[in-house]
């Protein structure tokens, strides 16, 4: 019996959004008393990145590099976290690794990679401004994830996968098919 999979949707999405950008913000504000709000902001950038890559990950059919693809990500930050980069390139390389496991686990074709590149800028766009408007953390967290909650309506890598998985079906049914009709001619 296979375990069910979580499908991506937009309700999913903005449950995301919402419980990331609460959680993010507070262990903002937490954090950024012990440590500064410069670690403090790149600690829960990175954190809220895993999360969400956790996140895609839960809502994923592929089960093909779930590890590796979590280890490489957990690499990448890291390096990021010591090479001590700005925080524009810090943003943006986190959010490249969301766009890259999103493209690599639901973009059946290119032109979804690149829509979906589209709302990753979009989403980043949009926090930046709501942070540069309101100051509030929270706000540009929400923007942020907002915007990504709408990847579940971009074509997903099921209508990739579903022509195998039904012509393995097909090949089951035709078999059994098949079986049934000589045991009811060898009955005759």
């Amino acid at each position: 019996m296979s375990a069910r999979r979580l499908q991506p949707t937009l309700a999913r999405g903005l449950g995301a959004a919402l419980l990331l950008s609460v959680a993010g913000a507070a262990v903002l504000a937490a954090l950024g008393t012990i440590v500064g709000p410069g670690a403090a902001l790149r600690a829960v950038i990175a954190l809220m990145g895993f999360a969400y890559v956790l996140y895609l990950l839960a809502t994923s059919q592929e089960r093909v590099g779930r590890v590796s693809t979590v280890v490489v990500w957990l690499i990448a930050a890291a390096g990021a976290w010591f090479a001590g980069l700005p925080l524009v390139g810090y943003v943006l390389l986190h959010a490249g690794l969301v766009w890259l496991v999103r493209s690599l686990y639901f973009a059946p074709a290119f032109s979804t990679a690149l829509a979906d590149l589209g709302l990753t800028a979009l989403g980043l766009a949009f926090a930046v401004w709501a942070a540069t408007r309101s100051g509030s953390a929270l706000l540009a967290f929400w923007c942020f994830f907002l915007v990504q909650a709408f990847h579940a309506l971009l074509p997903a890598t099921s209508a990739r996968a579903a022509p195998a998985e039904d012509s393995q079906a097909f090949a089951r049914a035709q078999r059994a098919a098949e079986a049934a009709l000589k045991r009811m001619s060898a009955a005759r």
